[in-house]
């Protein structure tokens, strides 16, 4: 399998998903600004929706939407723990994260990415997001991961996402549990390994 990437954007959550499962996958770095992956190849032509993640599976179909490959990525690994079973209630209960991540964490972020958004509308969009961060500072406070106990692709993507308050000097500070989550997912070797591979170690630290 061959993952399409960014580094930092919301490729890192399969990038981090396939590590941690053990599956060997080859990373092809996207310029999304050129549209042009480091080989050279139009990233358009691959995947005409233009952003990442995408992955090219064996079969030569490419799968595209990080919700989407973490799950296919857990599944071809089940033994590794990171995704319930499909039609079990604890499936479903991923799947609601997953969502939750996707709509209000992953594009709640996408107004802060466009220079030209007024900087009233990048308050209020600070403002929302921290709204969505005391939800899960709530949820964290109970428990290590969103799921309970145990690490899932769901806490690859919300670390993920996360993260991007780095970009955009957005203190979490004060959601000690989410920046204790946070730390927590980034001191695993295997996230650390893909944090090395992007160039991402500082910004995670």
């Amino acid at each position: 399998m061959k993952l399409y990437y960014t580094p930092g954007a919301c490729s890192l959550a399969p990038h981090i998903v396939a590590r941690e499962a053990g599956l060997p996958v080859i990373l092809e770095k996207v310029d999304l600004s050129k549209h042009l992956t480091e080989t050279g190849e139009s990233f358009r032509a691959i995947n005409p929706k233009g952003y990442v993640p995408a992955i090219a599976l064996k079969d030569g179909s490419l799968l595209t939407e990080a919700a989407a490959i973490i799950q296919y990525l857990a599944d071809q690994q089940p033994d590794a723990g990171l995704a319930p079973a499909n039609g079990t209630m604890e499936r479903y209960r991923l799947i609601e994260w997953l969502t939750f991540i996707s709509s209000e964490i992953h594009k709640g972020f996408g107004p802060l990415w466009n220079p030209a958004t007024p900087e009233t509308v990048k308050a209020a969009t600070k403002d929302r997001l921290a709204s969505r961060f005391a939800y899960l500072d709530e949820i964290l406070a109970k428990q290590p991961f969103l799921m309970g106990e145990t690490f899932t692709i769901a806490d690859a993507y919300l670390f993920t996402v996360v993260n991007w308050t780095n970009f955009h000097a957005i203190d979490i500070s004060s959601f000690k549990n989410l920046s204790a989550f946070q730390a927590r997912v980034a001191a695993r070797p295997k996230v650390q390994e893909a944090l090395e591979a992007e160039g991402l170690l500082k910004q995670a630290a």
